[in-house]
């Protein structure tokens, strides 16, 4: 098991920046790369705020309440500076959102198809609709999971927009 040479916190496997501290990890005397902005983003970052939280049960709580919870995280001051809880803060955004539009594309289909065919339609919706609730509640647990574990996980299309907006 690696530590962070900064905080001591126990790393994980494959992790570039530790996710307390923000510092990067050493790996047989080959520091991670960092550009110099990072640089500075990294260094100004406290390993815990005044509440208390950590960057990686910060990053997991910009989850909790999609894109309301992503937002304050996005704004808050000790946890904006810290690029691991702005790529999950701004992936909860984005996945708030997609979540939001699929939802209405699918009632509008799903009402003009009604309109059409008659109401034997929503014999389908609605066990499709439950499926698809839980597969986004199983996504959203995974997700909130892979960020207090310290993991970047990219929701596939979501987490490649908002690595581009980071870089």
């Amino acid at each position: 098991m690696a530590y962070c040479a900064k905080c001591g916190v126990a790393l994980s496997e494959g992790n570039g920046f530790c996710g307390s501290c923000g510092a990067p990890v050493v790996v047989q005397g080959v520091v991670t790369p960092v550009p110099e902005v990072a640089a500075a983003q990294v260094s100004a970052a406290p390993a815990a705020s005044s509440t208390g939280l950590t960057m990686n049960l910060a990053a997991a709580l910009s989850y909790a309440l999609g894109a309301i919870t992503g937002v304050l995280f996005l704004v808050l001051d000790p946890y904006k500076a810290n690029r691991f809880v702005r790529f999950h803060a701004m992936q909860s955004v984005l996945f708030s959102i997609a979540c939001v539009i699929v939802s209405i594309i699918w009632s509008i289909g799903v009402g003009m198809l009604v309109s059409i065919a008659g109401y034997w339609v929503l014999t389908v919706d609605i066990p499709l609709r439950l499926l698809f609730g839980l597969v986004i509640f199983g996504l959203w647990l995974y997700v909130m999971f892979q960020a207090y574990s310290q993991h970047e996980y990219r929701i596939p299309w979501i987490g490649d927009i908002v690595a581009k907006q980071m870089h």
